[in-house]
């Protein structure tokens, strides 16, 4: 039965609001993921999906990247990815129809949330310049406007190839490999905007850019330290793993400003102590810090282990490690005062944390976005491994780092080399298996590559995947950059708002899902993807695909290069498009770790790639050790009358994908335009709980960014900070407010100043 899309924009501007719940998952997740996905789905639809989700035979859920356990339960999804998968596989459809009925001007004025809930697109739809409607073209005439476009212009540096961490391995591989077949380094994707930071400090202290620890590891550590993340929304399944460390006797400490449902209790639906809403507690020690706080807790812990008798692994430190002096000094330097005064914190519960560092032999700690946006992220990240370093934390058993990875496969397209800053080793294997020379010059990440669409230096941007207009900051000045563009191109499943901000031309680009069945003249294909431990496995859709004029994306890739680089062009394109194998044999011979690819990843489960820190102790660092650093101590400053605010998810959203407009865990129902402030900041404010605020923030370009009519929800927050929900509130962070080192916005502590406002703002497309 098809599900018809909602007729109207629903109003975003009232919101109800309750008691913030206490605990996450139990039979509510249950009941909200069926409902989704029936209303979606339908029930026949939704039985046969779900039941093939991160399973052996069957398609990696293409929202999170957190990997799969050895024994896989027959319902292996969360709450949000059911919603995923249920936006996917959905009944509804985007036809030629609704572009005629819909011009580009209405659409632009729809929330993301009635964009995304339209439906699949179906055809390949054309903007001409000029017009205000999308038109349906065929794949031969889509093709060649691109290519026209890119042949073109005067330099390959003025195309800017854009990737979402959705795409496949053997898509991402073939889009690089085109990228630098045109000329071109400008590969930037979504790490830019979430880990580029961790891969930044890793890199630097480890010489590996990725976490060290697999899944087991988590099941064997004393203690887990999550810090700056909220794994009961964005990473679920998580919850699992931590259920499973604490029946093993594991501690954790969660670092956060905010109070989250998941990591208080945990009711596990696969379980009948969890059905029953009994379910486990979770948190030994909440460690309530202020925004961009974390890095003077960390150089307190380490202050605390070099004092304590025993607490350094002296061994560890004298056979593995460089620059400990020097590192050791500044720490012992560090007023304790300032660390008081950056974290927020009482001095008993960092006196409690010290000691539970000092008890463990084997320490996690995981970190997301709450650690990575801010302007001193990267040295934050470092003095995690400080930490861990001192305790001979990495490449034991049980301990290690491990940064966790938003999207699906998002870990994946960087290891296949969709990177704007290419290591001569990747781009001589490059060179020697296809014969071709390859660019050196480096490209732009996203900011630098908003800043040349902005400036005029960047005339077509083509984003494979994603929603690179919502995703990203100083919303005013990215879709200006955009609308400079020559031509904008996105490779999509579902409408978003990327699609309404146009350069002078513009294309849609309708592709298969996770999901469905990817048929190419060689048989049956399937994919593969790396999840967030470095685990590399196959993904196999089954469903029909939503329409007759869909591509796969490496079949999309493989057309566009073709006709872009000559029909002669030495790189066998066309045995590529037709069997996904041909790809991965010529991956096994360019990509460390990757050797007799086709016929270890046949295998169930897949395969682990080496990581030389934790497998053989090993630093393939420029020292040949692992790195200890010694970065001044920073923290956000916040004038007086102002907060710092964090941008975040709401329960009902993955990424800027909006399910719902509700946000169960955090008491929210019908409407996102909340801000959370704790109440005595809202007392001092002259806010009371329910009033509406506008949210402005302040930088020191002068330039002042607005986001109106928030409604203020007085919430346990910590005092001097509040957060609201991206992509409403990313027009507040500027585009230069970003991590010296990865160039990462720093979305977490955006100075804000909070003004009376006489009534909500209109629900809108921002």
């Amino acid at each position: 039965m098809k599900r018809k899309p909602p007729a109207t924009d629903p109003v975003q501007d009232a919101p109800a609001v309750g008691a913030p719940r206490r605990s996450a998952a139990g039979l509510p997740a249950v009941a909200r993921s069926l409902r989704t996905a029936h209303r979606q789905m339908g029930v026949r639809r939704t039985a046969l999906t779900l039941l093939g989700v991160n399973q052996e035979d069957g398609f990696d859920c293409p929202g999170c990247a957190w990997p799969e356990p050895g024994r896989r339960h027959t319902a292996e999804f969360c709450e949000n990815g059911a919603k995923a998968v249920a936006e996917e596989a959905t009944l509804r459809r985007v036809t030629p129809d609704f572009f005629a009925r819909h011009p580009v001007s209405e659409l632009a004025a729809r929330s993301g949330y009635w964009l995304g809930q339209q439906g699949r697109l179906t055809r390949p739809m054309y903007l001409a310049e000029g017009s205000d409607h999308y038109e349906p073209v065929d794949w031969d005439r889509a093709l060649d406007i691109v290519a026209e476009e890119l042949r073109a212009l005067p330099s390959p540096d003025e195309a800017v190839f854009y990737t979402s961490g959705r795409t496949s391995n053997e898509a991402a591989f073939l889009y690089q490999l085109l990228a630098r077949c045109f000329g071109t380094n400008n590969l930037p994707d979504c790490s830019n905007l979430c880990h580029e930071s961790s891969g930044a400090a890793l890199t630097e202290t480890l010489g590996v850019g990725k976490g060290s620890v697999l899944l087991e590891d988590l099941h064997r550590a004393d203690l887990i330290v999550v810090a700056g993340q909220n794994p009961g929304t964005n990473h679920p399944r998580m919850l699992s793993a931590l259920e499973e460390a604490k029946r093993g006797g594991a501690r954790i400490i969660t670092v956060n400003p905010l109070p989250e449902a998941g990591l208080e209790r945990f009711d596990n639906p696969q379980t009948l102590r969890g059905l029953a809403g009994r379910g486990t507690r979770l948190t030994d020690l909440f460690l309530q810090i202020r925004l961009g706080g974390d890095q003077a807790l960390f150089r307190e812990l380490c202050r605390r282990v070099l004092a304590a008798d025993g607490g350094v692994d002296e061994e560890f430190v004298r056979e593995h490690t460089h620059g400990y002096e020097e590192f050791a000094a500044a720490v012992r330097a560090t007023d304790p005062g300032e660390v008081l005064r950056a974290t927020g914190l009482d001095p008993a519960d960092i006196d409690r944390a010290a000691e539970m560092v000092l008890a463990s032999e084997r320490t996690v700690v995981c970190w997301a976005m709450g650690l990575t946006q801010h302007r001193h992220a990267v040295p934050t990240i470092r003095e995690i491994v400080n930490l861990l370093l001192l305790r001979g934390a990495v490449g034991r058993p049980g301990a290690g780092v491990c940064p966790v990875r938003g999207h699906s496969n998002v870990q994946g397209d960087r290891t296949m080399g969709i990177v704007e800053k290419p290591s001569p080793a990747l781009l001589d294997a490059l060179e020697e298996e296809f014969g071709l020379p390859m660019p050196r010059a480096h490209g732009l990440d996203v900011v630098n590559a908003i800043r040349a669409l902005r400036d005029g230096r960047a005339k077509v941007f083509f984003a494979l995947g994603g929603n690179f207009v919502a995703a990203s900051p100083d919303t005013e000045v990215t879709e200006a950059a955009m609308r400079r563009a020559r031509l904008t191109v996105h490779v999509s499943t579902k409408l978003n708002r990327s699609h309404c901000v146009t350069g002078a031309r513009a294309l849609i680009l309708p592709v298969l899902g996770r999901t469905e069945r990817d048929v190419q003249a060689g048989g049956e294909q399937f994919v593969t993807v790396e999840d967030s431990m470095g685990v590399v496995h196959a993904s196999r859709g089954r469903l029909a695909p939503a329409g007759g004029h869909l591509l796969s994306e490496p079949a999309l890739v493989c057309r566009l290069a073709r006709r872009v680089l000559g029909p002669d062009h030495p790189v066998p394109w066309e045995e590529f498009e037709a069997d996904y194998a041909a790809i991965r044999d010529r991956i096994a011979r360019v990509i460390p770790g990757f050797a007799d690819f086709n016929a270890r990843v046949a295998r169930p489960g897949g395969f682990t790639l080496p990581h030389a820190p934790r497998d053989e102790r090993r630093f393939p660092t420029a020292t040949g050790r692992a790195n200890f650093t010694a970065a001044p101590l920073a923290y956000p400053r916040v004038p007086p009358g102002r907060l710092l605010l964090q941008t975040l998810r709401s329960h009902d959203q993955y990424n800027t994908t909006v399910y719902g407009l509700d946000d169960r865990y955090r008491g929210i129902r019908g409407g996102r335009r909340v801000v959370f402030v704790h109440p005595g900041d809202a007392a001092a404010l002259g806010l009371p709980d329910g009033s509406y605020a506008d949210l402005t923030s302040e930088w020191d370009d002068g330039r002042e960014r607005t986001a109106p009519g928030f409604r203020v929800v007085h919430y346990p927050t910590a005092r001097g900070c509040a957060a609201a929900y991206f992509p409403e509130t990313n027009v507040l962070v500027p585009l230069d407010a970003t991590d010296e080192v990865s160039n990462t916005p720093a979305s977490k502590s955006v100075v804000v100043r909070l003004t009376p406002a006489g009534e909500p703002a209109p629900a809108s497309g921002k």
